[in-house]
């Protein structure tokens, strides 16, 4: 499943037009979390990114929402995925496919409760030149 959803991301990002390489961009807002972009092109007036996320254990991407829909999976660890209500919305471990829909009514976190880092492939599409991920204060919950 892992390497069919990798293929399908680098597929459509390469089918969509030539493909670019990029330098990261900022990092979320957790301590020691990086971002690595893989691969960028625009089509139209939308941006296709593939960016390799790694968060650190006990770390997480702080509070935020997209622009843009997200599709990625974790290639190493478990991410533990929570909502603006404080409720956990999903466990993904090696593997998993993940999806994020867009806009300020899906505010979430992503962190990492174990003990190795997580490693996720992602694919943004955004609206040209639109931020990788907006930030919003923490909703209310003990954690974040």
């Amino acid at each position: 499943m892992r390497n069919v959803l990798r293929t399908a991301l680098v597929g459509v990002v390469t089918a969509a037009a030539f493909l670019t390489c990029g330098t990261a961009g900022a990092t979320p807002p957790g301590p020691g979390v990086t971002a690595r972009t893989l691969a960028r092109t625009t089509v139209g007036g939308t941006d296709y990114t593939l960016r390799e996320i790694t968060v650190p254990p006990g770390q997480g991407t702080g509070w935020h929402y997209h622009d843009g829909p997200l599709y990625g999976v974790v290639k190493q660890g478990t991410l533990s995925h929570f909502d603006s209500g404080c409720a956990s919305d999903g466990v993904y471990r090696k593997g998993s496919a993940i999806q994020e829909p867009a806009g300020p009514g899906h505010v979430h976190i992503g962190r990492n409760l174990g003990t190795t880092p997580v490693v996720l492939e992602v694919l943004y599409v955004l609206p040209h030149d639109a931020p990788f991920s907006e930030d919003a204060p923490n909703p209310g919950c003990s954690f974040g």
